[in-house]
C-alpha cells in the first residue's frame, strides 16, 4: 500500500470541533487504500498558555526545559486527534516525536534532524492505524526532547515522509493552494496548479508564510513531492515539484511581499576597518538572518554597509552591533524604518534578459521609489516604503500579467 503523510497546522486544530472534522477527514482520506501519517501542530490556545504559564516563573528560561514543555502542546493535540479518530469509527495511534523516532541535534528551540527510525510504523499500518504524530519535535543522542523552531511541523511531515518512502506530503492549510499573488491584496491573483521547488522557496523566502522554507528545501533534497490544499474546501491544491517544463514559457509566476522591514546601515572611517565577513559573521553567530546587503565604497565618503532585517530580530540586531563596536571598528549606525520588501518570482527569468528594467520602469511610472535591490536567477527584490507596498504589488501583478497565463496542470 502507498503511504501519505498529510499535515495540519494550529488554526485547524484550535478547538475540539475542529478536531473532530480533522478527524472525519482524515478517516475518509484512508479509506482510499493506502497508509496515513498525520502530523500535528499544537493548537495556538495551548501553545499560548505553556509560554504564559513559563513567563509567569522566570523570564530567563533554560531552553532545554522549554522544549520540555512547549512539545506537550502536539502531543495533547495529536492524542486528541487520536481519540476523536477512534471516536468516529476509525483506528488511530498517537506518538510523540520521539516515539516517532526523530532524532535530532541539540540546538534547543531551534534543532536539527538527523535521521528518522521508521520501524514502529509498520506494525501500526500492519494494525489499519492512522499514526497521529506530534509534529514540531524530535530527541536528542542524550535523550532530550527537542523542537524545531519556525517551520517544524511542516519539516516533521517532509521528513517522516522522506523515511517511509511516502507518495507525497499533504500540507492541509486555510487557502486552497499556492497563489500568484496574496488574494487579500492583489485583486487578480490566481491560483496555481503547479509550481517548482526553487520558485516556491523564492515564495517562502519572500514572505508567504504557507510553507517553511526548510520543508521546501528537505522536499527538493529528496525529490519529494508536496500539496498544498484547503482543509476545508474539496478542491485541487497546488502541486510543488521538480522542474516544470511546460510552464517554462511563463517569464513571471507570481509576486510576494514582505513588511515591517527595516534596513540598518553602519558606517566606518576608512575602508581599511570596513569588514563584510566580521560584519555579517557576529550577526550569524548571533543567529540574526540579514537579506539585501549593499556596501559602498566611493571616494571622498565615508565606507558603509546596508543591510535589511526584520522587525522582529531588530532589537537583537542593535544590541549585538553596539556590543560588538569596538572589534567592528565601525563609527556610526543607522536605521530606516516603514520599508517593506516586494519581489517577483519565476524559474524562466534566468533566461530572458529585461525583467528587471522592466520592473523598475512599471515602478518609476507609479512613482514608487526604490531604496535597496536584491537579484538572483530566479526572483527580482525591491525594497520600497511600507505604504506603497500594496499598490507596487498590484502594479507588478498587472505589468506581467500573470493572472491571464497559468497553465492547469495535467
Amino acid at each position: 500500500m502507498q503511504t501519505v503523510v498529510v499535515k495540519f497546522g494550529g488554526p485547524m486544530l484550535a478547538t475540539t470541533e475542529k478536531i473532530v472534522q480533522v478527524a472525519k477527514k482524515v478517516i475518509k482520506e484512508q479509506g482510499r487504500g493506502i497508509n496515513l501519517v498525520v502530523v500535528v501542530s499544537s493548537m495556538t490556545s495551548i501553545r499560548q498558555n505553556l509560554r504564559q504559564f513559563a513567563a509567569e516563573i522566570t523570564h530567563e528560561p533554560s531552553k532545554r526545559e522549554m522544549d520540555a514543555l512547549i512539545s506537550t502542546g502536539a502531543q495533547i493535540t495529536s492524542a486528541l486527534l487520536a481519540l476523536a479518530i477512534q471516536e468516529h469509527g476509525g483506528k488511530a495511534v498517537s506518538l510523540a516525536g520521539w516515539q516517532a523516532g526523530i532524532q535530532t541535534n541539540e540546538k534547543y528551540g531551534n534543532a536539527r534532524i538527523d535521521s528518522i527510525d521508521n520501524k514502529r510504523f509498520e506494525k501500526h499500518f500492519d494494525l489499519g492505524e492512522i499514526v497521529v504524530v506530534s509534529g514540531f519535535q524530535g530527541i536528542t543522542d542524550t535523550h532530550n526532547i527537542s523542537t524545531l523552531g519556525k517551520g517544524g511541523s511542516e519539516t516533521s511531515a517532509v521528513a517522516l515522509a522522506i523515511a517511509l518512502n511516502a507518495e507525497r506530503v499533504d500540507i492541509y492549510s486555510t487557502v486552497e493552494g499556492i497563489y500568484t499573488a496574496d488574494p487579500q491584496l492583489v485583486e487578480d491573483a490566481t491560483k496555481l496548479s503547479v509550481i517548482s521547488y526553487d520558485e516556491m522557496l523564492e515564495f517562502s523566502n519572500l514572505g508567504t508564510k504557507i510553507l517553511h522554507p526548510r520543508a521546501v528545501e528537505l522536499a527538493k533534497n529528496y525529490n519529494m513531492p508536496i500539496v498544498v490544499r484547503s482543509a476545508t474546501e474539496d478542491v485541487e491544491g497546488t502541486l510543488i515539484k521538480g522542474d516544470v517544463d511546460m510552464e517554462k514559457n511563463l517569464l513571471v509566476r507570481g509576486v510576494a511581499y514582505e513588511s515591517d522591514i527595516i534596513r540598518l546601515t553602519i558606517g566606518y572611517d576608512s575602508y581599511e576597518t570596513a569588514s563584510l565577513a566580521e560584519v555579517f559573521s557576529v550577526l550569524a553567530e548571533n543567529d540574526i538572518n540579514v537579506d539585501i546587503i549593499v556596501q559602498a565604497v566611493i571616494d571622498g565618503i565615508k565606507p558603509t554597509i546596508s543591510f535589511t532585517i526584520s522587525k522582529e530580530e531588530f532589537a537583537d540586531a542593535l544590541r549585538v552591533l553596539e556590543s560588538s563596536k569596538l572589534s567592528l571598528g565601525f563609527s556610526f549606525a543607522d536605521f530606516e524604518i516603514g520599508l517593506a520588501k516586494v519581489s517577483i518570482i519565476g524559474s524562466a527569468m534566468a533566461s530572458n534578459p529585461g525583467v528587471a528594467a522592466r520592473m523598475f520602469a512599471r515602478l518609476g511610472r507609479e512613482h514608487i521609489p526604490v531604496k535597496m535591490v536584491s537579484t538572483s536567477e530566479i526572483k527580482v527584490s525591491v525594497v520600497v516604503p511600507q505604504e506603497e507596498m500594496v499598490r507596487a504589488a498590484n502594479a507588478l501583478h498587472e505589468e506581467f500579467n500573470i493572472a491571464m497565463k497559468e497553465v492547469p496542470a495535467s
